[in-house]
């Protein structure tokens, strides 16, 4: 039976064997360890792709490996990163060539896709909770502001990026723009706004009631509103997920009364929000998922 292995890039390199989506044994890391928190930070661009062929080569069998999936930060298309804040060592490269010829010499030619790191979050949870068969979108609440499609499409999808305030106060998002939903959510965004405060005692002071927070606790959810039903008015309702570290902020309540307050066209109602825990393993499967539908239409 055919395997394919997921790949994701961030922090660090997590990979895995995986199979009718679920991951086939145990996880694989590079580097190793607990503390590996920007591990990969000013690491060479080629020396990232030697260490995925290298697990690749640890996890795989020519017989029964079938293709490979990658996901990383950035905007990705037809296996280059055209840019990548977070990893801008990678900026330019063609890493599905790359890949796909470092992988050559032991496994011949094998199918090798990329993708945006929160699409294969997006096919991660739709695998896992078998909803391969309908359209579901992804936040990813952590550093940054994560935004996936199940099924991927063409297209640049930095909608954490999504203009949710004309205030030009509003500067925190890490790319440098005005008004963007990271720079009101992640979490660098909120150390730089509340130089005083951690978002973990921001939330907690919101929620004994001190006004500072309280105010900014409705904007972060009006924002998250904000991005969600601009996605509606595009894409249509449907399912939407929440993960990530900082999903633990959310308040559905809060969330769902501010989108009944913005998607007032009644085709587009229903929409359903849910929280789902987070992991290595999500990407892992979601990478593997996307690069076998991706086989299997070339």
């Amino acid at each position: 039976m055919a395997h394919g292995i997921g790949i994701v890039i961030t922090e660090r390199i997590v990979a895995g064997l995986v199979d009718h989506n679920s991951v086939v044994g145990s996880l694989a890391f590079n580097p190793e360890g607990e503390d590996t928190s920007d591990s990969l930070h000013g690491l060479p661009a080629e020396l990232i792709v030697e260490r995925v062929v290298d697990l690749v080569k640890r996890l795989g069998d020519k017989e029964m490996l079938s293709h490979v999936g990658i996901g990383l930060p950035g905007i990705v298309r037809n296996g280059v990163v055209e840019d990548s804040p977070n990893l801008i060592q990678m900026k330019g490269l063609n890493v599905q060539e790359l890949v796909a010829n470092g992988l050559t010499p032991a496994f011949g030619k094998m199918p090798v896709s990329v993708f945006n790191d929160a699409d294969v979050v997006a096919a991660g949870v739709a695998g896992i909770h078998n909803y391969l068969d309908r359209l579901i979108r992804v936040w990813t609440l952590g550093t940054g502001i994560g935004y996936g499609r199940y099924p991927s499409l063409g297209g640049i999808w930095e909608a954490g990026h999504s203009v949710v305030t004309l205030d030009p106060k509003e500067h925190f998002c890490g790319c440098g723009g005005k008004g963007h939903l990271e720079g009101i959510m992640g979490h660098r965004a909120m150390r730089l706004r509340f130089m005083d405060l951690e978002p973990d005692e921001v939330f907690a002071q919101a929620a004994a009631g001190e006004a500072r927070c309280v105010e900014f606790a409705k904007l972060w959810h009006r924002a998250l509103a904000a991005a969600t039903a601009t996605s509606i008015h595009l894409d249509g309702p449907g399912k939407f997920f929440v993960t990530g570290f900082n999903a633990r902020f959310l308040n559905l309540t809060l969330l769902n009364e501010y989108l009944h307050e913005m998607v007032k066209l009644s085709p587009l109602q229903g929409y359903q929000i849910e929280v789902v825990p987070s992991g290595d393993h999500v990407g892992v499967i979601g990478a593997a998922v996307n690069a076998s539908q991706a086989a299997s239409k070339s």
